[in-house]
């Protein structure tokens, strides 16, 4: 389940890198300029760094309290994380950043601020209120190598709405929204509420419906009938915040690594949890492809700003009445827009909300704005007509690439049992400490459990002495953990790579399902002591080739 064995061709992440950069490039070029010399960056979002086009893609995770958020994030990683709770009651109170580090430790907001290799630097205008509750873990894990989680304080709800956070938490959900992949907004099955804050929430999403995905989490534990009427309760309700066409896309499932519930919709459980790690699985190779999108999309609001900022400079007189126009120019910005779509056929949709750039105006000193500049307007159109387009045939040409990729998050349970899909590469390498490699490597732990083990191999009617892969299935789904976790050990367990588990395998696979029954994190790697005594040599070989 997690983004083991993904390794990208060299080829394909020069491509990536090429995207990357030259986006770089045009943006310092082209577009910071002119976002300088209109002041962008006092009424909309301040300007992108370095860290913000070579930073790997980013996941937020947000919802409700007590709607599994910190436990969908442990379900991805597939282990525990510093400062992690678990409970009914809010235990998230802050924003916490999962980063790939070689060691394990955590990095205050305040110094995430001034670290130039972060994404976070601009986050320093939302005041110690926020910081403090701000921080970034580091820690070594195969999934944060190729991407970064983002968990969030869970949403308050009607009966606490009077509290106060003491920073604007809509506005830092959406510098967030603004910058990451992907948004995973997760709600109870057992309590769809919608308070105030969420749908406050709900509006600083606007604008990033795309990157929404919506987690009906813990379907498990309600029957069939209820999970009909909770999903259509859901839809219907986000219909009436999302005022879009578009339905936006609902997720039903039970993400976490223990036994799931038996219930009349447990496949379609299964589907679904198949289809949400495979749309974060492909994150990574869409990256640039996302920052494209959002440096065009960023182009054509500063486009529009530009216009704006030079129209109302132009009505402004010289000398006499300045205020009475001032305020007389904010209340006709509605006409205003209509005007400049008119004359200089800016798109409608390419126009920041009317409301909030009233209220940002209304600090604003009109005699500092400036006019159009011919110079900076034909780069900015020689960027969205010409230079853009420019990139497109080497996305095109990563588009063709994708699929020749190895996955990460390898939620297909059945794939794993094919000799094709299996590699050995993520435990390869048996670990060995100087003082107890010894006792390692004499002692299977798993024989004193064999005969018992032994028992259950025998019973699947081996054949030839060996135990097909779908016999093995059949046997594991009975244990209800997730197929994403099997799959895990499976890979674990077939440690010849021939499809196929011999008793011992077979013992190792059992040892390590009761294992995670009995609540403990899988291995990512097969340590020595839990190597059947008849692999040892032929993995000892594979090491040293």
């Amino acid at each position: 389940m997690s983004f083991r064995r993904f390794r990208s061709t060299p080829k394909t992440l020069g491509d990536i890198n090429m995207v990357t950069e030259e986006l770089k490039n045009l943006y310092y070029k082209r577009l910071l300029p002119i976002e300088k010399y209109y002041s962008f960056h006092h009424f909309h979002s301040p300007s992108y760094e370095d860290a913000d086009f070579d930073n790997k893609p980013m996941v937020l995770v947000m919802g409700q309290y007590s709607t599994g958020k910190t436990t969908f994030i442990r379900y991805l990683i597939e282990q525990d994380f510093p400062g992690s709770r678990v409970g009914p009651e809010p235990t998230t109170d802050c924003f916490t950043a999962l980063m790939y580090g070689e060691g394990e430790g955590i990095i205050p907001g305040n110094a995430l601020t001034v670290d130039p290799k972060k994404p976070f630097r601009n986050l320093d205008p939302f005041g110690n209120s926020f910081l403090n509750r701000f921080q970034c873990v580091q820690m070594p894990n195969q999934v944060l190598e190729s991407i970064s989680i983002i968990d969030t304080p869970g949403i308050l709800t009607a009966a606490k709405r009077k509290l106060s956070r003491g920073y604007d938490f809509p506005a830092v959900l959406r510098w967030f929204a603004e910058r990451v992949d992907r948004i995973i907004l997760l709600f109870d099955a057992h309590k769809l509420e919608f308070s105030d804050e969420l749908t406050r929430t709900f509006g600083a999403l606007c604008g990033y419906e795309d990157k929404l995905r919506v987690v009906l989490n813990k379907a498990d534990r309600v029957d069939s009938q209820q999970l009909m009427r909770v999903y259509g309760a859901l839809m219907w309700s986000l219909g009436k915040v999302f005022r879009t066409p578009e339905i936006l896309r609902v997720y039903i499932g039970s993400f976490w690594s223990e036994p799931r519930q038996m219930c009349d919709h447990y496949q379609l459980i299964e589907l679904e949890e198949e289809d949400l790690l495979a749309d974060i699985r492909n994150l990574p190779c869409n990256a640039a492809v996302r920052k494209l999108n959002d440096l065009v999309k960023r182009a054509r609001l500063v486009r529009a700003h530009a216009h704006i900022i030079s129209y109302l400079k132009q009505e402004m007189p010289t000398i006499f009445c300045k205020e009475s126009k001032k305020h007389n120019l904010i209340y006709q910005l509605p006409v205003i827009f209509t005007k400049i779509q008119q004359q200089h056929r800016v798109p409608a949709g390419d126009f920041p909300d009317c409301t909030k750039m009233q209220e940002k105006l209304m600090g604003q000193d009109f005699s500092k704005f400036k006019t159009l500049k011919p110079s900076l307007m034909a780069s900015l159109d020689k960027l969205l007509s010409t230079d853009i387009a420019t990139l497109v045939p080497l996305l095109q040409q990563q588009e063709q690439r994708k699929k020749s990729l190895p996955g990460m998050l390898d939620g297909e349970f059945l794939g794993t049992f094919r000799r094709e899909h299996y590699r050995r590469d993520p435990f390869k390498e048996l670990p060995k400490d100087d003082e107890s490699s010894e006792i390692d490597f004499d002692d299977w732990v798993v024989e004193k459990y064999k005969p018992k083990y032994d028992e259950i191999f025998y019973n699947l009617s081996p054949n030839e002495g060996k135990l097909s892969g779908t016999k093995v299935k059949e046997w594991m789904t009975t244990t209800l953990l997730p197929n994403s976790v099997l799959a895990h050990i499976w890979r674990l367990s077939d440690i010849d790579g021939d499809g196929m588990l011999d008793n011992e395998e077979f013992a190792l696979a059992v040892h390590l399902i009761e294992g995670k029954l009995e609540g403990y994190w899988l291995p990512r790697e097969l340590p020595s002591h839990l190597v059947p005594p008849s692999k040892r040599l032929s993995t000892a070989s594979d090491v040293s080739v």
